[in-house]
């Protein structure tokens, strides 16, 4: 009923409000995710969009090296299996990061979290990127896309950290898969559909990936029975790496100080193309 009126909205915006928006300048989200937001008439618009990217970069990482950790150092089993007995295969299948080659798919703020975490593991770094982005000192390489698959061919560990686009949906397919190392883990703490289900599954089934560790998956929820709850080589959390007591507020510090660059004709943080 007031959308007539509204010139800023903090949060979430659908097609209806939008077809009521007559002075409407500024969408300022709560999450970093906008995929959902995009219909064809906002895209086409003038009013600019603001996500939380740089905001939500600290507890994706976090939640990222967790997974990493839980499949590398046997956690996921040991709770899966609580029996002492477990103790010399878990051992036996336990590895080190230190050494490793880490490839990282988009290098914004959960990406880079992701790799300044990982190198003081003692990670090697490598990146990939459509966009021209600020590289941390850690990060040995960041290519653009058309490097790829170069990336997957040299990385012990594949985190996917970029957001579900037209290009990077489904990125993760057979092809991808078969050109990542057979012991290779993937960790995926953004979107699940940048990943392909079915060739996910192969892969894990086939032995042409080690394992993966995902708090994003194809299909949301998960349903009930489907085969990645119960693969030993799997962990997932149900799309809670976005949780922390610092999250809302970083947003609302972002959108303060947004409002402020919008009334003063400055450049704004955080603005999606």
């Amino acid at each position: 009923e007031v959308m007539p009126e509204i010139e800023a909205i903090f949060g979430g915006m659908n097609r209806d409000m939008f077809r009521r928006a007559e002075r409407l300048k500024w969408v300022q989200t709560w999450g970093a995710g906008i995929n959902g937001m995009l219909f064809p008439e906002f895209v086409a618009s003038e009013i600019i969009l603001t996500s939380a990217k740089g905001t939500v970069g600290v507890h994706l990482s976090e939640h990222a090296l967790a997974l990493l950790l839980g499949l590398t150092r046997g956690i996921a089993w040991a709770v899966r299996k609580p029996d002492w007995s477990e103790r010399m295969p878990i051992r036996n299948a336990s590895w080190e990061l230190i050494n490793m080659t880490m490839g990282i798919i988009g290098l914004g703020g959960t990406g880079q979290g992701v790799a300044v975490r990982a190198s003081a593991f003692g990670m090697k770094i490598l990146a990939v990127d459509p966009e021209d982005v600020d590289v941390p000192d850690c990060v040995q390489d960041c290519w653009k896309m058309d490097r790829f698959s170069d990336l997957l061919e040299a990385s012990d560990v594949v985190v996917i950290c970029c957001p579900l686009t037209d290009e990077t949906h489904g990125l993760f397919d057979r092809s991808a898969f078969e050109k990542m190392k057979n012991h290779a883990l993937l960790i995926n703490v953004t979107r699940g559909k940048i990943v392909d289900e079915a060739s996910l599954l192969e892969a894990l089934e086939s032995g042409q990936i080690a394992g993966a560790g995902l708090d994003v998956t194809p299909q949301e929820p998960l349903p009930e029975g489907h085969p990645l709850w119960t693969m030993d080589n799997v962990i997932i959390t149900p799309h809670t790496a976005g949780g922390s007591p610092n999250r809302q507020d970083r947003i609302v510090d972002l959108f303060c100080e947004n409002l402020k660059r919008l009334m003063n004709g400055e450049e704004m943080l955080s603005v999606i193309d």
